[in-house]
């Protein structure tokens, strides 16, 4: 269970019954009032090295935007939801990349508006639309500091239409196994060899967890997806893969097997990741390798033509090897 070192927040969050709740919740955690949530001068001014501190801090504001953005890979929209930022700390985390060292864990009290915002265009739309609430966050991770799964589920489900889509690497799932979803939901799991887990993918759930975890989902009726992401290409990555592909093979249901989609991402970096890594984890692995990376522009890489060729071509293989039947929604 997350307990926050400090608390800052923006004072109008009691006018909202959950910044209430939170306010009591951590009745004995000390607090600071911040005008902003997106600009904190106290956080900002600290240097790389303490990422980790600052992740045990929690912010608590009101979402301001809601612009909802067209996305066609397991969802028309991802939108902004009840938090963005996580605790965990996983070296290659794209929230880094956009945020810097301010990746740390923000929520958000208005969730009542964002919903509603998501209800009313589901219904305006001629077809189900799907929505995609988790891209900026864990929501299984929040979820045990705010209940707001357990909220939301049920609400957007009553309304019959459309589906929410979130993806996760946590195991906490038990608290909203019984909830009544209507197979309106769809949890996709995030997987990487345990061996990667350990080494990239700091404070998040060990391999055999998150199987357990999306087994458990399956059996409740929710929809799943498996997530392999991101392929990092460590010096004996095929062999890691391949043996993450058998263990899946060995210990997802037959339930998850007949019927989970899948989506492989291979791994983007930055000079940001780079710089804050370099500093907050000096004797982690590094992710950068020149030899296999290549510049795509604003100080980001990402792996080179033949490098991800070379990995489609393996994955196609193997997961007709080990997953003929089930679909690959895409490779990138």
């Amino acid at each position: 269970m997350f307990m926050p070192k400090e608390i800052l927040y923006e004072e109008n969050i009691t006018n909202y019954k959950l910044g209430q709740e939170l306010l009591e919740k951590y009745k004995d955690v000390p607090k600071m009032i911040i005008e902003n949530h997106n600009n904190i001068p106290e956080m900002r001014c600290r240097g790389n090295c303490d990422f980790t501190d600052m992740k045990k801090d929690l912010i608590i504001g009101i979402r301001k935007t809601h612009k909802f953005v067209p996305n066609h890979k397991t969802s028309d929209f991802l939108v902004p939801y009840t938090s963005s930022g996580c605790t965990a700390m996983c070296m290659y985390c794209y929230l880094v990349c956009n945020y810097n060292k301010c990746s740390y864990l923000r929520l958000f009290v208005n969730r009542e508006e964002m919903l509603n915002k998501i209800i009313k265009t589901s219904n305006q739309s001629e077809k189900e639309l799907t929505f995609e609430i988790g891209s900026n966050s864990d929501l299984i991770l929040e979820n045990t500091i705010t209940n707001n799964l357990e909220w939301t589920i049920p609400n957007f489900a009553n309304n019959n239409r459309g589906y929410l889509t979130f993806p996760t690497k946590f195991d906490m799932v038990d608290s909203i196994l019984n909830l009544d979803h209507k197979g309106r939901v769809i949890v996709r799991m995030s997987l990487n060899p345990e061996n990667i887990i350990r080494r990239v993918e700091f404070g998040t759930s060990n391999l055999e967890n998150r199987v357990k975890a999306i087994n458990k989902l399956q059996e409740a009726g929710y929809k799943v997806g498996i997530l392999i992401a991101p392929i990092i290409f460590v010096d004996n990555w095929k062999e890691e893969y391949e043996n993450l592909l058998i263990f899946l093979k060995e210990n997802l249901s037959t339930a998850v097997k007949k019927s989970a989609f899948f989506e492989l991402i291979f791994m983007t970096y930055s000079y940001v990741h780079k710089m804050i890594n370099k500093e907050a984890f000096p004797n982690a692995i590094n992710l950068f390798d020149e030899t296999k990376m290549t510049g795509r522009g604003k100080g980001k890489y990402m792996y080179k033509p033949q490098i991800r060729e070379k990995g489609t071509k393996f994955f196609i293989e193997k997961m007709k090897q080990y997953f003929p039947n089930n679909e690959i929604k895409y490779i990138v």
